[in-house]
């Protein structure tokens, strides 16, 4: 099957990263290569660093990659352990990352990795297919308070109870192993008149199931922070999230990175000594337009944060 991966907000990311020809960037979450290969044609004597957790991905990324000139390292790997990547590769600093926290078209796409609810495939949704944990795992062991807790809050899912009643209750008769019988699970817990209205009604529950499986608000929490690490002074990190969970996460940490001060608002000086190392770019997301909406409807949900790293902070 081909990768294909149209970038999302890719104009404002380009502009944003403010790339220097010499520079050594980082794409962490590499999927078809969309916004790593507009990354490398705008390098020189710079290197261009990619990291996934999907090994498809990175044989995909690699090929249209390779197509282009310039210095590029392919990683497989989980981009919250940029520290240990960048220790690996000998290199201490990065002038600008990426990370577009979107499931990629080919996973969505693609019936055998279980991230669709359109189609019906094995109930996998793991990005690193090597091992660990499965969505078919979470669905058949965790009991109704565990997947109560996953779908609403991964999901936002108002109906998250009666979903995760309706699933054990399913489950006693025989083990639910594929997304269509899973679909039909959450499509009977979910009142018809709740069904008539907004999203597709399993699209909040997969979404769920998937962050849990991959861990991903935990990875995030940890990557936002080592990213911030990383990079070199007037360093950018470019942030695209999809839900308000993700986005809460980077504003939250963007936000404490730029104003750490933990004294009591009464104290007329700071006397705890944080100082800030990033200052925000966007104090608010930044979003698509309608022409991209046209062109890619998948950028509708999609928020573009970005931070700037400090100069080391002088000491008094």
């Amino acid at each position: 099957m081909e990768f294909k991966h149209i970038p999302v907000l890719l104009g404002p990311c380009m502009e944003n990263l403010a790339i220097r020809p010499d520079g050594i960037y980082v794409d962490g979450t590499l999927g078809g290569a969309g916004h790593a290969s507009h990354i490398l044609e705008r390098l020189t004597t710079g290197r261009l660093i990619g990291i996934d957790r999907d090994q498809d991905a990175l044989a995909a990324a690699g090929r249209r990659l390779d197509a282009l000139p310039g210095q590029k390292t392919l990683v497989q790997g989980n981009y919250s352990d940029i520290k240990q990547i960048l220790r690996d590769l000998e290199i201490e600093k990065i002038d600008g990352a990426l990370l577009d926290l979107g499931v990629s078209s080919f996973q969505l796409d693609n019936p055998e990795r279980g991230f669709s609810y359109m189609q019906d495939a094995p109930l996998d949704m793991r990005m690193d297919q090597s091992g660990g944990m499965t969505a078919e795992d979470v669905v058949n062991s965790y009991d109704a308070k565990e997947l109560t807790r996953v779908i609403r809050d991964y999901g936002e899912e108002r109906w998250a109870s009666r979903i995760a009643d309706f699933v054990v209750r399913e489950r006693k008769k025989r083990p639910i192993r594929t997304t269509g019988e899973l679909t039909e699970v959450i499509r009977a817990a979910i009142p018809a008149k709740a069904r008539r209205t907004g999203p597709h009604p399993a699209k909040r529950t997969f979404q769920a199931i998937r962050i849990e499986v991959n861990d991903e608000l935990n990875q995030l929490e940890r990557a936002v922070e080592a990213f911030c690490d990383v990079l070199a002074p007037g360093g950018r990190l470019c942030v695209i999230t999809f839900h308000s969970l993700e986005d809460r996460i980077v504003k939250q940490t963007f936000q404490r990175r730029e104003n750490p001060c933990i004294c009591p608002p009464e104290f007329p000086v700071c006397v705890c000594g944080r100082k800030p190392d990033i200052r925000r770019i966007t104090r608010k997301p930044i979003t698509a337009g309608e022409e991209e909406l046209e062109t890619n409807p998948r950028a509708r949900s999609a928020k573009l944060r970005v931070a700037e790293k400090l100069p080391p902070a002088e000491e008094d």
